[in-house]
């Protein structure tokens, strides 16, 4: 119920096709109530010898065509209305997860798998239509039916009503020991469907790893224990199912039985006639059915929660990189960026960089080198704010980047990555990405500048040439000369360069170089390089090491300096 009222609550926007479909839902259920009324009148008739007979069958006949035709338009319109409400709340759902995605640091995706994230939009919330357009309208039509049928056996009699609810206790014992057991079984089968999900998004996105190694059949066997731990929770949550489901049904009969027999002692008494039995054992298959019902509606709201828990989980996890309420908007900056103290660390204890202080100054172009793992990267992403540090702050013009709006920020920021990501789409629109609203001529000058125009003029349809998922109809140098050409077109005051060059060839890293030089005259520029000599002309290199600045000059100062940098040096010209 807690699921339930939280899903209503949030599809607050389509109460009045709700209200509509409730209303179709109590229209139909109480025209359901005529067909047994009508059985039980038309027996009395018939054995009370009425010489109206066929006149008020005429009548009790069109009444009930008239019952059946509101059945089937308030079935109908609470179909559609309650589906309406159901799939547009999912629409709404679903952009609210993604954008929820959005918000959060990397950090979180860091620890959470891509399949499983995707599996909460696609799968996970879609159970929220299961809640809106199946599990309320059935439960409200069974609290309906049970009620209104309830209080007609009561009035047809009342000692017959009394014995038919000596099983409903036990019918309501069965449902909620059913329920206990299945709550669990079904999250923990939304989590394995989710850990399916993850898998194979992993396994899709490194088939080529997969291939190159011969993973296939271990791959495919991963796959297989997954599935198979999926279908054994999914029997074991049908188990209980198929369980109660004939004891359910062993105790509904065992409730007709003693209605057919006790009411067989009050014809014989005198105390009831034939067409209140009738009637009345005509309305007890409508009476039992709402309970029995209850195990199924028990399976639908136990699977739909489960995955409704997954979305809601999600909802309220706690951003870590989280925008101030009144953060301001930050203009067109000039670029200088300064690290005061700066403690920053993936896992508690294991600090990556530990009270580091640097201030880069406005249109200088900073190298950032030294091995794998010392925070190069890092130090890149806390400007960008895809995390924050843990102690002191990082500025831009003087002002704390976690004051001002994310988007902003962002806006004065152009990066190049190493691991180059282009969607599927065409040449244009993977360059036009980076700056809402660039014109044609804009985005072939960024192209020109990033050495890319030859060869997108050269594909067959030029800059309308889908490029496949992840660029795969691209070269890496290709890829990566998109990359750079989308950043160079966003125009932004502070550039950063992560391994920009890394998949060129010689000649071409050399051209774009030159390139990135040129643009990097207005702009301030933080280059993180392992090939030393793209990074000779900067105005100063920092040196990493353990957890901070082992070094810091030009390149001639620090060659003689005969210290990491020029050990560095002299292993890659060696």
């Amino acid at each position: 119920m807690k699921t339930a009222w939280r899903v209503l609550i949030g599809a607050k926007k389509y109460w009045m096709q709700l209200g509509i479909g409730f209303a179709g839902v109590v229209v139909a259920t109480i025209a359901g109530f005529y067909l047994p009324w009508a059985l039980r009148t038309l027996t009395q008739l018939a054995t009370e010898g009425s010489t109206r007979f066929a006149a008020e069958a005429l009548t009790i006949g069109l009444l009930l065509l008239g019952a059946t035709l509101l059945q089937a338009i308030g079935t109908s319109l609470a179909g559609y209305m309650n589906h309406y409400a159901a799939l547009h709340y999912v629409a709404d759902l679903r952009t609210r997860l993604y954008g929820k995605y959005q918000q959060m640091s990397l950090r979180y995706f860091n620890r959470n798998r891509t399949g499983d994230l995707t599996g909460r939009v696609v799968n996970d919330a879609m159970e929220a239509e299961v809640f809106i357009a199946h599990v309320i309208p059935d439960f409200v039509i069974h609290v309906l039916t049970f009620a209104g049928v309830g209080i007609l056996l009561l009035a047809i009699n009342v000692k017959l009503a009394l014995i038919c609810l000596i099983t409903v206790p036990l019918l309501l014992a069965i449902t909620a020991w059913q329920s206990k057991r299945m709550s669990p079984l079904w999250s923990e089968n939304s989590k394995v469907r989710g850990e399916i999900a993850g898998k194979v998004q992993e396994n899709l996105s490194g088939i080529k790893e997969i291939q190159i190694f011969n993973r296939q059949e271990e791959e495919q066997g991963n796959v297989n224990r997954l599935a198979l731990k999926h279908t054994k929770t999914y029997l074991r949550a049908s188990l209980f199912n198929e369980t109660s489901a004939p004891l359910l049904t062993f105790v509904t009969a065992l409730g007709t039985v003693l209605v057919v027999i006790v009411g067989g002692r009050l014809i014989a008494t005198g105390e009831a006639n034939i067409a209140d039995i009738v009637g009345f054992v005509a309305y007890l298959g409508m009476f039992y059915h709402p309970v029995k019902s209850f195990s199924h509606l028990v399976e639908l709201a136990g699977r739909a929660e489960a995955g409704l828990k997954r979305v809601f989980d999600v909802l309220k996890e706690e951003e870590d990189v989280q925008e101030k309420r009144h953060a301001v908007t930050l203009p067109r900056v000039k670029g200088r960026v300064s690290f005061q103290n700066v403690t920053f660390a993936y896992q508690d204890g294991i600090p990556v960089l530990e009270q580091l202080n640097l201030s880069i100054e406005p249109g200088q172009t900073v190298a950032l080198v030294g091995t794998t793992g010392v925070g190069k990267t890092s130090l890149a992403s806390l400007i960008n704010r895809f995390y924050d540090p843990q102690a002191g702050s990082i500025q831009v013009d003087g002002i704390d980047i976690r004051d001002v709006t994310l988007a902003s920020l962002r806006d004065n920021i152009s990066m190049v990555l190493q691991d180059t990501f282009l969607f599927d789409g065409t040449v244009y629109d993977n360059i036009a990405y980076g700056w809402k609203g660039a014109t044609q001529e804009e985005i072939v000058s960024a192209a020109q500048a990033a050495k890319a125009h030859d060869f997108i003029t050269h594909m067959e349809q030029g800059y309308d040439t889908v490029i496949g998922e992840r660029g795969v109809r691209l070269s890496g140098g290709q890829k990566q000369r998109l990359s750079i050409a989308r950043a160079i077109l966003r125009n932004a005051p502070i550039l950063i360069l992560d391994e920009a060059t890394s998949a060129l060839d010689t000649k071409t890293e050399q051209d774009i170089q030159a390139a990135l030089e040129e643009i990097s005259k207005d702009r301030t520029t933080l280059v993180i390089a392992h090939r030393l000599s793209t990074i000779r002309h900067a105005d100063r290199i920092i040196v990493l090491e353990g957890t901070g600045i082992a070094e810091m000059g030009t390149h001639e100062e620090l060659l003689g300096r005969c210290g990491i940098y020029a050990r560095l040096y002299a292993t890659q010209v060696s």
